[in-house]
């Protein structure tokens, strides 16, 4: 499993995969014999009889992809087009149909002044994309932010942030926003790119390489932290509203003192439920910020609510299933453990995750058993897959993409 940590008093900010961690239940427990540590063994996986066959409905690549590097980029579906990114500047859009590529953007070239005799210099884009307002919207680890027309790829307006944008931004309202890995909010004009407002957020000496996609929701912005809160800000204005502790700092050294909440939060009804990575998955009253449930599972992944379910995947790779209204498990598999497994989707009656070996796992929403598996490409899988109407887009590092369907199984009982 590949995981970063970011150093901001020395001003460390490793681009470049430094280790793979295996990480225990603990998130940082190690061992000085890992092939006989049964917490920090990868699982090997066993044979499977797949319960049905997926149908690929296209494929098509984007670059080099991410390769190694960190990276959440991952399809989006948007104006019946596909958008997808690399590291290195490719921005790609697709039909939605026939995958035929329909544009093509360079944005580590984007004013075209590049001479043959040049060598590219990767544009390190590592934020989004996202779509809003016939536009889509990335940003990089030099803090560039990218508006290019989602008709025809022509660059729209480019902006300038503090630190890295190493995760989506968000659109609502005409406003954009976007967080960056030094601690700064900003909101811009999402037509013309102009600062409408910004805050500042804390940011611990030690944090992981990863921050908090936000989200808007009536009419405020909802943001994790390294601090390992979860608060709101008014869209308009960026005014600070409430601030919700969901991490617990609990070992003796700074490095398992790491609490950040670095999914996005997800809003479902009057609720915001998000989860850190080391301490509580908790939900809270969107209006008020007070938490109505706390339960110990510990994430970096995106998580995922459906009806009265709540789908995570856990930092030993450990996926669960919780009753959205009070917390409690409904089950667990433990069966992927240590494979870097990503997020959860949810697709048709069952959940959809990735592994560091490029295999995509359908698990059954009910009982959590595994019941079928598809290889999308030995590079990995890094990103939670992309679900759009039941169907599944999905980017390898490599920058492959797949758009999967999954058969519907019908019982004999039906």
């Amino acid at each position: 499993m590949r995981y970063f940590y970011k150093n901001v008093v020395n001003g460390l900010n490793t681009k470049k995969v430094l280790a793979i961690i295996l990480l225990s239940s603990s998130l940082f427990a190690c061992s000085s014999n890992d092939d006989e540590d049964p917490a920090t063994k990868v699982a090997e996986l066993t044979e499977l009889e797949n319960a049905f066959d997926v149908e690929v409905k296209w494929d098509s690549s984007v670059g080099g992809g991410v390769s190694d590097y960190f990276s959440r980029i991952k399809p989006i579906v948007a104006y019946n087009k596909v958008y997808s990114a690399s590291r290195m500047g490719d921005v790609v859009a697709f039909d939605k149909e026939s995958g035929k590529k329909v544009w093509q953007a360079d944005l580590s070239d984007i004013e075209d002044k590049r001479s043959f005799w040049d060598s590219r210099i990767s544009a390190l884009v590592a934020g989004g994309p996202i779509a809003g307002l016939n536009k889509v919207f990335l940003g990089t680890e030099n803090g560039e932010i990218f508006a290019l027309d989602a008709e025809t790829g022509e660059l729209v307006w480019q902006a300038k942030i503090k630190g890295e944008v190493i995760t989506a931004p968000a659109i609502d309202s005409g406003i954009l926003v976007v967080n960056s890995a030094s601690g700064i909010l900003k909101a811009f004009n999402a037509e013309t790119g102009e600062e409408l407002w910004k805050a500042e957020q804390d940011v611990p000496a030690l944090t992981l390489r990863g921050i908090s996609t936000p989200v808007i929701a009536s009419g405020g912005v909802i943001v994790g932290s390294g601090k390992g809160e979860v608060g709101v800000y008014i869209l308009e204005k960026g005014q600070q509203g409430w601030t919700t502790e969901v991490g617990e700092a609990t070992g003796s050294t700074e490095l398992q003192r790491v609490i950040d909440v670095d999914s996005a939060p997800v809003i479902f009804g009057d609720k915001v439920y998000a989860i850190s990575a080391r301490g509580n998955l908790v939900a809270i009253e969107l209006k008020s910020g007070r938490i109505l449930w706390k339960r110990q599972y510990s994430s970096y992944r995106q998580i995922a609510v459906h009806r009265n379910d709540i789908f995570i995947t856990n930092t030993s790779g450990h996926i669960y299933a919780l009753n959205r209204v009070n917390g409690i498990e409904r089950w667990s598999n433990l069966d992927l453990s240590n494979r870097g497994v990503t997020g959860p989707a949810v697709v048709d009656k069952y959940i959809v995750v990735g592994d560091f070996e490029g295999y995509l796992h359908w698990l059954d929403q009910e009982t959590g058993e595994i019941v079928s598996r598809y290889e999308l490409d030995s590079s990995g899988i890094h990103s939670t897959p992309t679900v759009v109407d039941d169907v599944i887009y999905s980017q390898s590092r490599d920058g492959d993409i797949e758009v999967i369907i999954t058969p519907k199984i019908i019982s004999a009982a039906q």
